[in-house]
């Protein structure tokens, strides 16, 4: 592995370089929870809903400001999955087991786990119920429930991937089917998805495209394939800097690229996939498949759709400057459920925890939140098993870069980052409250160019 530093010039890189000789340690999962799986009580001071990354990360950042015993967290899964590593397992680059740790794992120490799934909000009465029948109150409610996979709104799944040549690297159970997909691949259509609908990590279904065609090329067998990306989408990618880098790879790599294609039938006893044509309604075209990765639709998680906390489409409805609802003081939203108009991604969540404890804590003194989150969000966009192109940007889709070059270009030290470094950060500095994005470096590196 060549080392960070060794890539990124200038004494700037000082910082990564340790960062980087850290993260490739073997590092241990997080203090043992050891609190009781179910609500020794029912009202908290602040109550976390969701534990994934937006909510282990706010209830470790809520413990320093209320105490251990004042924060709980809502969550029903017994795994906790750092998922923008998944791209690289369906690619065959990374191990599953390196992605899970056990949720008890990762709560904060003292903090209470509610094992136990929300089932209604009452915000007028600063409430929730869950599905053990429980009522549990708060003072301040933090919503972090991420976004919810519907497989089954496509036609023949998920019942699908119980058949060969499918796989999908948006779930635990089907993301190693990629990689199983990908080496029995022998001749004929390789096919990857968007949906039409919002997703999380927007990259994701174009990454295991561009590792699937390298895949191919170092195995001899990238003439037999013919790379198809079927995408809902009128652009390959949201910020024009780079859309226009992706078209080139595209272009040079000889990548099909068909717009506004919905997927809306699997066919897997056959292998064949039916899209629509979103441009000419009633319209269809069924392709074979030698191998196809589908992005599933995606939407809000059922118990907010109908709930008062959400807006119409089913999100949480917040303010996209301070993370504080709407229509409710005392409620918080932060990641893939909000209505927050951002790409929905980890890096997201990281940016938005750090504006979300300042929110919280000057309206904890009956104060006017002023610092405001600017949409940052950031994609590193794998092009191959040793290159990134590392996209950051913000509200307006313009790019937001941390370091002092041209980010747009493919690079290896951007693909560390993603493969090795970024875990790192995400168990051991994310997740218990530390990392709140780059704002910080991007600050560093400017008033050094200065």
């Amino acid at each position: 592995m060549v080392p960070l530093v060794a890539v990124v010039s200038g004494p700037r890189a000082q910082l990564f370089a340790c960062l980087l000789r850290l993260g490739t340690q073997q590092v241990g999962p997080l203090q043992l929870h050891t609190g009781a799986s179910h609500a020794a009580r029912n009202h908290y001071e602040v109550l976390v809903l969701g534990g994934g990354s937006g909510g282990i990360t706010m209830a470790a950042r809520m413990k320093r400001k209320v105490g251990a015993e004042n924060v709980a967290i809502v969550e029903p899964s017994e795994r906790h999955f750092y998922q923008p590593i998944w791209t690289l397992v369906g690619a065959g680059a990374k191990q599953l087991s390196s992605s899970g740790r056990p949720t008890a794992s990762v709560i904060p120490s003292g903090v209470e786990w509610i094992k136990a799934r929300v089932t209604e909000f009452n915000p007028d009465k600063n409430c929730i119920h869950t599905d053990d029948d429980e009522k549990i109150s708060y003072r301040y409610l933090i919503i972090a429930l991420g976004i919810q996979l519907d497989y089954e709104k496509i036609k023949g799944l998920p019942e699908g991937f119980a058949h060969p040549k499918i796989g999908s690297n948006y779930s635990v159970e089907t993301v190693e089917k990629t990689w199983k997909a990908l080496q029995d691949f022998k001749e004929g259509n390789a096919i990857f998805t968007f949906p039409n609908t919002p997703v999380k990590c927007a990259g994701a279904p174009q990454k295991i495209m561009y590792l699937s065609e390298a895949y191919f090329r170092k195995t001899g067998k990238r003439s037999k394939a013919n790379i198809i990306f079927n995408t809902s989408l009128g652009a390959i990618f949201g910020v024009k800097k780079y859309a226009d880098a992706l078209q080139e790879i595209i272009q040079e790599r000889n990548l099909t690229v068909n717009y506004k294609k919905n997927l809306i039938e699997v066919r897997a006893d056959k292998q064949e996939a039916v899209f629509e044509n979103l441009d000419k309604p009633g319209e269809t075209q069924v392709i074979s498949y030698e191998m196809l990765h589908v992005t599933p639709p995606m939407s809000p998680p059922d118990v907010l759709k109908t709930s008062p906390v959400a807006d119409a489409a089913g999100w949480v409805d917040v303010d996209k400057e301070t993370l504080q609802h709407k229509r409710y003081p005392n409620v918080f939203g932060i990641g893939d459920c909000t209505n927050l108009p951002t790409s929905k991604t980890a890096a997201a969540v990281a940016a938005q925890s750090g504006i979300l404890d300042r929110t919280i804590s000057v309206i904890m003194k009956n104060q006017t939140p002023i610092k405001k989150y600017d949409g940052y969000t950031s994609c590193p966009l794998v092009t191959g098993y040793s290159r990134v192109i590392l996209a950051e940007f913000d509200y307006k889709a313009e790019p937001l870069e941390t370091f002092p070059f041209d980010q747009s270009k493919e690079r290896l030290s951007m693909y560390v980052m993603k493969a090795d470094l970024m875990p790192f950060l995400y168990w051991n500095m994310m997740l218990r409250g530390y990392w709140g994005g780059p704002a910080f470096l991007r600050k560093l590196f400017h008033l050094g160019m200065s």
